[in-house]
């Protein structure tokens, strides 16, 4: 397990979204024409833009990184790796149940195109959902993380999401807000283990924030478990507000094998949200978000120095 990991400090601004940004954001279903697809690419670059404004205020370059998708973003990525940023690109297709690749057989030769520092997947996985669904995406789990970990240079980092069961949530009368601090967080680390048990094996977990510190270290544990003590965790942001965001930030900051984390939807949204209806400029719109980026970097790092 020597050469699996990584545990450096690690502050992602996530900006793949595919499907949302075409129906929730612009309200396009459907194949998109080369203009559609030119103004999704140009919103990115007002993230893009906010990314390296914060880097040029305060943030360290060796700690950031962004993570963008091809299609929307290819220019970005060869900018980004040009100037040695971390980057990371999804392999999964957008908005689908079961994990599968965008580019089916031919996801190395995507990989190796822009060989960014991460290779990321999203994964909706239940350890006690569907066998055969887990089955299945574990497979092709396996596939790819025997690829990035065999022969190419490209590190693998693994967002899990793990949605409720209808039978786990109505025991708790359908409280979502009930699931996520009394249920997800052992099933997570029920989750890891059962991916790591049929090989899969990332070097950074994306993790949905939790509220308590001792479900932080537990999921540690699972992530690093049998030798595996240089695999690091990230929180995301899952769209939640500021408010919410922070409080994850701080519970995890201080609590060694989370290394930092990746918030997309709440740095830009908003601001994307108000330039697109011509409430602010494209200006205002890059300093918003470099600003509430910078804020959740600071948050991040604050609390980890007092720990």
């Amino acid at each position: 397990m020597n050469d699996i990991g990584y545990d450096r400090a690690l502050y992602i601004l996530p900006f793949d979204h595919r499907g949302s940004f075409q129906t929730k954001l612009f309200g396009w279903t459907g194949a998109l024409t080369t203009e559609q697809t030119s103004q999704v690419a140009a919103s990115k670059q007002v993230i893009y833009d906010a990314f390296k404004a914060a880097i040029r205020d305060d943030v360290p370059d060796y700690r950031a990184g962004i993570l963008v998708d091809e299609q929307f973003g290819a220019e970005i990525l060869k900018d980004a790796r040009a100037h040695a940023f971390a980057t990371a690109c999804p392999a999964e297709k957008s908005g689908q149940a079961e994990f599968d690749f965008e580019y089916g057989e031919d996801f190395a030769a995507h990989i190796e195109a822009f060989r960014p520092s991460f290779c990321k997947v999203l994964v909706r996985y239940n350890p006690e959902g569907d066998q055969g669904l887990n089955e299945r995406q574990a497979a092709r789990l396996r596939r790819l993380s025997e690829y990035l970990h065999g022969t190419s240079h490209t590190r693998f980092m693994f967002e899990l999401l793990v949605p409720p069961e209808k039978g786990q949530l109505s025991r708790l009368n359908g409280d979502q807000q009930a699931y996520d601090l009394e249920l997800r967080p052992g099933l997570m680390c029920g989750a890891i283990k059962q991916l790591q048990d049929a090989g899969v094996e990332p070097d950074v977990w994306k993790i949905e924030g939790l509220d308590r510190r001792k479900d932080c270290e537990n999921v540690v544990a699972a992530a690093r478990r049998k030798g595996r003590e240089l695999v690091g965790c990230i929180i995301l942001g899952r769209g939640e507000d500021d408010r919410k965001v922070h409080q994850w930030l701080v519970t995890a900051s201080d609590v060694p094998g989370f290394i930092g984390f990746a918030v997309g939807r709440t740095s830009f949204w908003d601001a994307l949200v108000d330039l697109k209806e011509k409430r602010i400029t494209r200006d205002e719109a890059v300093n918003r978000i470099a600003h509430r980026y910078r804020t959740f970097v600071h948050a991040f790092e604050e609390h980890a120095r007092a720990a």
